[in-house]
């Protein structure tokens, strides 16, 4: 039987290690170890890479609930570690926007942002889920009472906002946004329908 003693003593610590194996695999291929490299576009390459991890994170921290509805409330209890690792990955997806790619140059990034929204969109994406990332501690849940649970609900904003930012970067083929995009509307559409029964 699975308790709540297990699921801290080996279940966070493997969940842990899952969601960091896109990023040691990433760090490998930079420093190219063995035959791991990133192609001919490095940069793109860890922007593309940071982005659609920070978007699947994303989706499995979204993913908790519904699950748990079905699978038992420990899943709960991973929900926290899945979210802070898609700020995570999403917070290097800007900073290698930021430093490598734009290398400060912020008239650069006016002009780009100008040229293509998906990138405001993106921000602001990134925007919301900072005071998510900040509040996650049960202190601070503590502190904001239910203010808390009314706050955490920007991750559906931030959910929206990630999909749409994908959409709109891809110009040829829209297969995988889209992927991304039903996955978003489904696990959001499970929370209002849940909703509605209730009432």
């Amino acid at each position: 039987m699975i308790t709540p003693l297990t699921t801290e003593r080996y279940g966070k610590p493997a969940v842990f290690i899952a969601c960091s194996v896109p990023l040691i695999w990433l760090i490998l291929k930079i420093f190219a170890v063995g035959p791991l490299q990133l192609g001919p576009n490095p940069i793109e390459s860890i922007q593309d890479t940071l982005g659609i991890w920070g978007l699947r994170m994303l989706c499995a921290t979204l993913a908790v609930t519904p699950l748990s509805w079905v699978a038992g409330p420990l899943l709960i209890r991973f929900r926290r570690m899945l979210g802070l690792f898609a700020f995570t990955y999403c917070g290097l997806h800007f900073l290698n926007y930021l430093i490598l790619d734009q290398t400060f140059d912020f008239a650069a990034i006016i002009e780009d942002v100008i040229k293509r929204p998906f990138i405001t969109i993106g921000f602001l994406g990134l925007l919301s889920m900072a005071p998510l990332a900040i509040t996650s501690t049960g202190n601070w849940r503590r502190k904001l009472g239910r203010s808390w649970n009314r706050l955490h609900r920007l991750v559906y904003l931030t959910g929206i906002l990630a999909s749409w930012h994908f959409y709109w970067q891809v110009k040829k083929d829209l297969t995988e946004p889209l992927v991304y995009c039903s996955i978003i509307a489904v696990l959001l559409g499970m929370r209002i329908a849940r909703t509605y029964r209730r009432r």
